[in-house]
């Protein structure tokens, strides 16, 4: 569908920066907590973006839903404003010269609780491991004073926590969960042959863990392997995997959510902590499919990955194995 960018005042707008930012947007106006009308301007310039856009369009989307052509200006807010990267400094300006009556806020990965954290903290809206000037820290600031001060709503499928749950809650905003009912009631694809799916990760390119020890143990695996990558990792690092004797790459630039809801009984995914895991768990738990969380030794760590970082990926280690 091609849409304008602009809003009216009587529908949701959302504005949208990663794959995973438009499937929980659909899956919000799937669930009515975005009203009747919604337009989905997705952030050109993003390949991802534009590939899973592309799929989106040829799977039965949610009445109401318009996705608009991709776009580098951000739009105009409607009654609704519907966002994900709420650490985004165009978000948050946008945010303080703007007066939506509501804001949705939609899962962007795992700095998705470490936002809930900052606002029942009350803390300036920052992204972790950046050093931020005063202007960015005053922007941050402002913004977490209107998400707290406004209508906010919540929309994940993330574990959060009890306690953090209740606390949001508490300062007044809206948490509500969902588990991919629309997801789950589109067709799958044809599943790889391989039984074991290895999710790439973005953690080696973040600088979080070696480099050198995520190839030698992906090469380990005694068994074919289907290898889908992150769409962030670097080029140079997936020449290696496929160097890797027994290890097929499958380049679908869209979430995994989508390629692999098809999964057959039998199958297993193995994966280091990633908000993928909690994604596909939920989608795949009454086929039969084992997704496992792979537990990442402290050999691995990078100096730039601290206690809070390690902590908040222990929330996506269930059904954990040794590399």
């Amino acid at each position: 569908m091609k849409g304008s960018s602009e809003s009216s005042d009587g529908q949701a707008v959302a504005w949208v920066e990663s794959p995973l930012q438009l499937l929980c947007v659909i899956e919000a106006q799937h669930a009515g907590l975005l009203g009747p009308a919604t337009t989905v301007v997705p952030r050109s310039g993003l390949p991802a973006l534009r590939r899973t856009r592309a799929e989106m369009t040829r799977l039965d989307l949610p009445p109401g839903l318009e996705l608009a052509d991709p776009a580098a200006r951000m739009p105009k807010p409607g009654k609704t404003w519907v966002f994900g990267d709420a650490f985004s400094g165009r978000v948050q300006l946008n945010l303080l010269t703007s007066a939506p009556r509501r804001v949705v806020l939609v899962d962007d990965g795992l700095a998705t609780i470490r936002l809930l954290e900052l606002l029942v903290a009350r803390r300036p809206l920052l992204r972790a491991r950046v050093k931020s000037g005063l202007a960015r820290s005053i922007l941050g600031a402002a913004a977490g004073l209107r998400l707290r001060g406004g209508r906010l709503s919540v929309f994940t499928a993330l574990p959060v926590p009890d306690e953090l749950a209740e606390a949001v809650q508490a300062r007044g905003a809206e948490l509500v969960r969902h588990d991919f009912t629309w997801l789950r009631s589109q067709p799958g694809d044809v599943p790889p042959d391989e039984r074991t799916v290895v999710l790439g990760t973005s953690l080696v390119r973040n600088g979080l863990i070696h480099r050198d020890a995520y190839v030698k143990w992906l090469a380990a695996i005694d068994e074919p392997v289907a290898y889908y990558p992150h769409r962030r990792e670097d080029p140079r690092d997936l020449e290696r995997v496929r160097r890797i004797s027994g290890v097929t790459v499958y380049e679908t630039g869209v979430p995994a959510e989508m390629t692999l809801r098809g999964l057959r009984p039998g199958q297993r995914v193995l994966s280091l902590p990633s908000t993928a895991v909690t994604s596909l768990r939920i989608l795949l738990r009454a086929r039969g499919v084992s997704i496992e969380t792979v537990e990442v030794p402290d050999d691995w760590w990078t100096a730039s990955a601290g206690p809070s970082l390690r902590s908040h990926l222990q929330l996506f280690a269930h059904e954990r194995v040794a590399p």
